[in-house]
């Protein structure tokens, strides 16, 4: 599997083409709004119509990354539902997909903004997890250091070939990680908006997902934060 391997706060992290987070050392795997559940959400409430399918392409995707690592452990940045309690209401075959994944594998959900409080699956439900020098949480905070978070699902734009693309993508300074999405259909929020052009500091680079992860500086709209 390609991987962009790299150093951030003393760890030694690679961001798989998936948008996934691998850290070796501690046999971890971390992903970030997988928003499962979000067709049927979207469905029952009258709003975009989505295939609904997105959910087992979710997670036969992470079952890919921990077929491909054997991480013992995966640590879920929030947001892993899009709505609190669509835990206990996914189809049954979804349900059983999700504890044949978690078999013999700790297993973290840190709460985020659209599943916040415990979830009824296996599991260690947490508001932030400290592991090593790394800082697990969902949304980025003022003044953290090793932090790694998600919340925003950035994506950057490229040209390739006289060709603009689009791809998400992990952003990554000196004191911080923001993850992309991994679930299906989730969207993001361009590179060079001004919420994550103040969040990333000098010297931020974007690694991009897709078949051969590497890291590009962070475009960015306004002057990075002094």
């Amino acid at each position: 599997m390609n991987a962009h391997a790299f150093s951030f706060h003393g760890a030694q992290l690679r961001a798989l083409p998936s948008g996934a987070l691998h850290w070796p050392e501690r046999s971890v795997l971390i992903v970030s709004d997988l928003h499962l559940g979000k067709a049927a959400r979207l469905s029952a409430v009258g709003g975009a119509a989505l295939p609904p399918y997105e959910t087992r392409e979710t997670l036969s995707r992470l079952a890919d990354d921990l077929d491909a690592t054997d991480a013992a452990r995966v640590i879920c940045l929030g947001d892993s539902f899009d709505a609190a309690g669509l835990d206990a209401h996914l189809p049954e075959d979804d349900l059983l997909f999700i504890a044949r994944l978690q078999a013999g594998r700790d297993w973290d959900w840190i709460e985020g903004n659209h599943d916040p409080g415990p979830v009824t699956l296996s599991g260690t439900h947490r508001a932030d997890l400290a592991l090593g020098p790394l800082v697990f949480r969902h949304i980025a905070t003022a003044g953290a250091a090793g932090e790694v978070s998600g919340h925003y699902h950035p994506k950057v734009r490229i040209n390739a070939r006289g060709r603009g693309l689009s791809m998400p993508c992990f952003l990554v300074d000196g004191k911080r990680l923001v993850m992309p999405a991994f679930g299906a259909y989730t969207g993001g929020l361009w590179t060079d908006s001004a919420v994550l052009s103040a969040l990333m500091g000098d010297g931020a680079q974007a690694i991009l997902t897709g078949k051969r992860p590497c890291a590009i500086p962070m475009p960015r709209r306004i002057p990075a934060r002094t």
